[in-house]
């Protein structure tokens, strides 16, 4: 096994400051005025280190960070890498991770999460804060536990995601997506869902304006929806739903089951009301 070489309370400055390094332990080091400082390295343990200029990690493999900071002008900050694992890191900068796989954040805080987590395969989250908009645009593989999002466009163009225990604030959610999954979170944020593929979501609270439309089997199970309005238009469901649904506008085809229902619009000139069984407490509402 390579003998490690540690590097401790540095100050380093310089394009490439560490470029290539390989089986180094890196501590309590700033990273600071020059470009990609740990491209292309290999095998690097980070603890309480602090970057402060853009692309520290562009083609990186096996590193792990840990209490490590990237300040607001460290952008695009971990790119084409694999095998990366964050823990109780603070990133301020946007664009950060871009085209990796293998990554796992846990307790991680992202300050500016604009165009974060684009098309990165294998990505798990634990307790992870994001602010930003088109979070994890094009990704795939995904594994959440904990996540808290402020910011639109949240996972379009997503593949093969499961979500848990989470809070999504956040319009135009989950549109282009395919084989969804969220559990026991709540998804604030209007026009939830369009043109995806695979939906579902179980024990969640949804609020959306004219939320989960255009969509190919969505399936609701045990499921609150509040001030949702002009639902599943244009889609087939098979929802669950306790308590009141304000409106369901032109569902395509499935089944719909809700205690009450405010306003039901089924027109056949747009749809065939047929196709679409709705039940309001166990009775069926016929076209």
């Amino acid at each position: 096994m390579s003998e490690r070489t540690l590097v401790r309370q540095k100050m380093l400055a310089g394009e490439r400051a560490m470029f290539g390094a390989e089986h180094c332990t890196v501590v309590d080091t700033i990273f600071y005025d020059g470009e990609s400082p740990l491209k292309e390295s290999r095998d690097i343990d980070l603890t309480g280190c602090m970057f402060k200029w853009k692309y520290p990690l562009w083609y990186a493999k096996d590193v792990t960070a840990k209490k490590c900071t990237w300040f607001e002008m460290a952008r695009a900050g971990v790119w084409y890498s694999e095998r990366i694992a964050l823990e109780d890191c603070a990133i301020e900068a946007p664009k950060n991770f871009r085209r990796c796989h293998d990554l796992s954040l846990t307790r991680v805080t992202f300050a500016n999460a604009a165009e974060t987590l684009w098309s990165c395969r294998g990505v798990k989250m634990k307790d992870v804060t994001a602010k930003g908009d088109y979070f994890a645009m094009n990704a795939e593989d995904i594994e959440i536990d904990g996540l808290t999002l402020y910011g639109n466009y949240g996972f379009d163009g997503a593949r093969n995601v499961t979500v848990k225990n989470s809070t999504l604030l956040s319009k135009d959610a989950f549109w282009n997506a395919e084989n969804i999954t969220v559990i026991d979170s709540l998804i604030s944020g209007e026009y939830l869902g369009w043109n995806s593929k695979n939906i579902t979501l179980i024990g969640c609270t949804i609020e959306s304006l004219q939320g989960m439309c255009y969509l190919e089997n969505l399936v609701m199970k045990d499921c609150r929806t509040l001030d949702t309005t002009l639902a599943f238009e244009y889609s087939s469901v098979d929802a669950e739903i306790k308590g009141r649904v304000d409106s369901v506008f032109n569902p395509s085809s499935g089944v719909i089951r809700a205690d009450e229902i405010g306003e039901l619009t089924r027109d056949p000139a747009r749809i065939d009301p047929d196709k679409t069984n709705i039940l309001v407490k166990g009775e069926e509402i016929r076209p």
